[in-house]
């Protein structure tokens, strides 16, 4: 552990709640207009667009493009599917854009703190620099870099993100470590060379419905972003 530093950090899940989130940001922005349906059912759908949308771009049937645009583009199918087809596009922009409100988990603010005195931090995220910066101001994120998808030009859980989240920071694979709540996340950054930290969000999409342990090989799991931060600083005291 000791040659590790830097900290690379999933966000979707592992840092911010997005399920609550979105569920109360799409009420706030629909509800007005008339319009009610079940809102953590509306943010799930809205997610589950997510990976398949992904999939498009790492199979290289379109362009590498934000993850803004590819949230937008699935917002537009949950819409139809649900028969909301007749919502303006100014809403629509403003809705897509709720992806940059979400709120962290209670631990992670002084968490980032803990571990920023010891390690370089920055987001390894499928998310886009503007939604990133707007995520990390909202919510006291003390970030080194913006690193991830934008930066790669591709998607996780494909090797080139994890490697040019290292190559940014100058370290090699194995002096950086993947902070995630999601056992295939880590196991992708572990085949590229990182290091691993699981951390334990039961409740990510709905209560007991996320992992609450790790499913793969980790170098470290932890309940929290404070308990990793004791957990590396143990790991790092000389006998």
């Amino acid at each position: 552990m000791a040659r590790i530093k830097a900290l690379v950090f999933d966000v979707f899940g592992t840092l911010v709640d997005w399920r609550t989130s979105i569920a109360r940001e799409s009420e706030q922005a629909l509800t007005p207009l008339g319009i009610a349906v079940d809102w953590l059912a509306f943010a799930d759908a809205w997610r589950d667009q997510y990976q398949p949308a992904m999939e498009e771009v790492r199979a290289g049937r379109i362009p590498f493009c934000k993850l803004d645009c590819l949230h937008r583009r699935n917002l537009d199918v949950v819409l139809a599917d649900l028969g909301l087809d007749q919502l303006n596009e100014a809403t629509r922009q403003q809705l897509n854009l709720a992806w940059h409100r979400l709120d962290a988990w209670p631990d992670v603010s002084a968490g980032l703190h803990a571990l920023r005195q010891h390690y370089r931090l920055a987001p390894c995220s499928n998310g886009n620099i503007s939604l990133m910066v707007d995520l990390a101001r909202r919510n006291d994120f003390p970030w080194d870099a913006i690193l991830g998808a934008e930066v790669a030009r591709d998607y996780k859980p494909k090797p080139t993100v994890y490697l040019s989240a290292a190559d940014a920071f100058d370290l090699r694979p194995d002096e950086v470590m993947m902070v995630a709540a999601h056992s295939s996340d880590l196991a992708a950054a572990a085949e590229a060379g990182l290091r691993t930290a699981f951390i334990a969000r039961p409740d990510e999409y709905g209560p007991g419905l996320g992992e609450s342990a790790a499913t793969v090989p980790v170098d470290v799991s932890a309940g929290s972003l404070i308990a990793l931060a004791q957990a590396l600083s143990t790991a790092n005291t000389p006998p």
